[in-house]
């Protein structure tokens, strides 16, 4: 791991979302569920997926403009537990 991800309000309210959600998320799901501005959700997707938590990929299923999709890896699932569990800021 890379990145040194810091468990910030932003942070924790997107594995929130990701621990809550039964399918896959898209970004605006994401912003709207945690009341986060797309400027701060859209990079820490980015930020989740290069560090191998999240993974994604383009939805075709749905009418009109394509969605990205995210999903936690089961590493990212067991990682959002643990920090939001303990509230511990470590990699």
């Amino acid at each position: 791991m890379g990145t040194y991800l810091r468990l910030t309000p932003a942070l924790r309210g997107v594995l929130g979302c990701f621990l809550a959600a039964e399918a896959e998320v898209w970004g605006l799901l994401v912003a709207k569920q945690t009341g986060r501005p797309t400027g701060t959700i859209y990079p820490l997707l980015e930020r989740l997926e290069r560090e191998g938590f999240v993974r994604s990929r383009w939805g075709e299923d749905a009418p009109g403009a394509r969605r990205r999709l995210y999903t936690l890896t089961p590493e990212g699932h067991a990682w959002a537990t643990d920090k939001l569990s303990t509230g511990r800021d470590v990699p």
